[in-house]
């Protein structure tokens, strides 16, 4: 009598689920408004763990006219993301030129999607980037030129002024990396984050930093 084959392995466990944020990609703007934003939680008596995003009490608070619909009056700070589709923001637009044909235009990223894309990319690799942003962030791919077609050429234009940076757009588009020491050492300053160390730590932190403005309870 011959004996019966083995059973077959146990299937493998599935990955670990991207993440989901708190709002839902195709809700109407009335049903969103109809749903209440969670309110503040009880504070927690365990002693939280040191993170480099902790707020600390050097940054200044001080108060500025917004610079953009999706901007608070804080400096380099957007509203929630519950905040700007109940407002009716779905697209956010910023300035770009062409490294090649030099033309001047404004193109536009969606907010939900791209959102979603950089929070998906984070919760990922967050584990491996040891608090340093990846080659990605630090030499990002930039869009295609509208004219003249040439590929990673339209830069963003970032404002002189630092308090009229559009940071949402470059976030959205990834493309932070674009911003010199000076502007994200700025973002932090005024996010009070720690703003010490080479530009790869600074530009993590920004990215960061940016995640929790537009979605407090995700996973950043």
């Amino acid at each position: 009598m011959s004996t019966p084959p083995p059973p077959p392995p146990p299937p493998p466990p599935p990955p670990p689920p991207l993440y989901i944020p708190t709002f839902v990609i195709g809700l109407s703007v009335s049903t969103l408004l109809d749903r209440q934003e969670p309110g503040p939680s009880r504070p927690s008596r365990t002693r939280p763990r040191c993170n480099p995003t902790q707020a600390l009490h050097g940054g200044k608070s001080k108060v500025i006219t917004p610079p953009y619909p999706w901007a608070t009056n804080h400096p380099a700070t957007v509203h929630s993301l519950y905040k700007l589709l109940s407002m009716g923001i779905h697209a956010i637009p910023g300035k770009v030129k062409c490294k090649r044909c030099e033309s001047h235009y404004e193109m536009e990223f969606q907010l939900e999607s791209k959102f979603t894309e950089v929070a998906a990319f984070i919760t990922a690799k967050k584990s491996t980037m040891h608090d340093r942003a990846p080659r990605e962030w630090m030499n990002p791919l930039l869009p295609t030129c509208r004219y003249c077609e040439q590929v990673n050429s339209a830069k963003p234009i970032i404002d002189r002024k630092k308090r009229k940076i559009n940071w949402l757009f470059l976030f959205l588009g990834q493309m932070l990396g674009c911003c010199s020491m000076d502007q994200l050492k700025y973002f932090c300053k005024h996010t009070k984050n720690h703003r010490t160390g080479a530009k790869d730590r600074v530009l993590y932190l920004t990215y960061l930093g940016l995640c929790k403005q537009l979605d407090h309870t995700g996973p950043f």
